[in-house]
């Protein structure tokens, strides 16, 4: 990617998530920045996955999810879903989750709000999917701050690129 617009796409703030996924008897998570709400009413929000990636195929098979919302003390989410520890099917083992009342699916007891949403479209965009899913249930386990990208020393670009945080000019 070309250096001012890895700049610029850095600048764009995200929150960081992470998705959760039940397939075959695999619980699977993924670090999650690229997500937003997109609806209103009917409420609705979107999240991108890699199409490389293990929770893509499992999304597409099951259409649900787990959307867990990391809380600035929750940063240890992050490090562990970002880190190759947690490049395996069934990477929650070590993550204390409960299964969400509706869907069955994770919902991490470090997250500080969990959604179990239902996959109403998808659209493939470049080396992602575009999942837009409509909530079905929701917990809120406390009211701490959202970490967000500017919490973390890096930006994640799409696929292995990463851009280390530059904090002396942001």
């Amino acid at each position: 990617m070309d250096k001012d617009l890895a700049r610029a796409f850095s600048s764009l703030t995200t929150g960081i998530y992470v998705l959760t996924v039940v397939d075959g008897g695999h619980y699977h998570g993924m670090s999650s920045s690229w997500a937003t709400q997109v609806s209103g009413e009917p409420p609705l929000f979107t999240a991108a996955v890699d199409n490389n990636h293990f929770s893509r195929a499992a999304l597409a098979r099951t259409g649900v999810f787990g959307f867990n919302i990391v809380g600035a003390r929750g940063k240890v989410l992050e490090d562990y879903f970002y880190s190759s520890r947690a490049r395996r099917p069934d990477n929650l083992t070590d993550i204390e989750y409960e299964l969400s009342p509706v869907l069955g699916v994770p919902w991490l007891k470090q997250a500080m709000v969990s959604i179990e949403a239902r996959v109403v479209n998808s659209v493939v965009a470049g080396d992602h999917t575009i999942f837009v899913a409509e909530p079905m249930g929701v917990r809120v386990a406390s009211n701490q701050r959202p970490l967000t990208s500017l919490d973390l020393d890096y930006v994640y670009l799409g696929g292995r690129e990463v851009l280390p945080r530059d904090r002396s000019g942001w």
